[in-house]
């Protein structure tokens, strides 16, 4: 009978404490966010997916196709190629595309980049019903913004 009472003061004791919870959020103010119109300030350390940084002098990308974003990448996401153009040093970088949604945003492509010439965006708003639309091809997005 001891163990009744017990258990019955510890249960009042939890439901207690949870309606006092409850009783504080009450008088609180609402955080809710109207998407659509009101947007929310994203932190600059969000990992979207990954662009191109261009340099501000030449205006182009940065990456000299050393492979090391795809070598370090866990996932295999990325797929780089470059051909050797005569009357340039090193390699020019011909195809650029990455798999987004095989991505496990590691960071470690963006870590080991000797030229930097890679970050994660901050975009979020990325909705489709199309895995291809996933699937970005960076070197086209930068002759785009150029």
């Amino acid at each position: 009978m001891n163990g009744y009472f017990h258990d019955l003061y510890r249960g009042s004791k939890s439901l207690l404490s949870g309606m006092l919870v409850t009783l504080k959020a009450i008088f609180q103010p609402t955080v809710t966010v109207q998407y659509p119109r009101e947007k929310i300030e994203v932190t600059p350390n969000i990992r979207g997916h990954l662009t191109m940084v261009l340099d501000p002098e030449t205006h182009t990308h940065r990456c000299i196709v050393c492979n090391r974003c795809a070598k370090e990448c866990p996932s295999s996401c990325i797929d780089l190629s470059g051909v050797k153009e005569e009357g340039v040093k090193g390699r020019v970088l011909s195809r650029y595309v990455y798999n987004y949604t095989s991505c496990s945003l590691c960071g470690n492509c963006v870590d080991v980049c000797p030229t930097k010439a890679i970050e994660f965006s901050c975009e979020y708003e990325l909705a489709s019903f199309s895995k291809e639309d996933f699937i970005f091809d960076l070197l086209k997005e930068v002759k785009k913004s150029q």
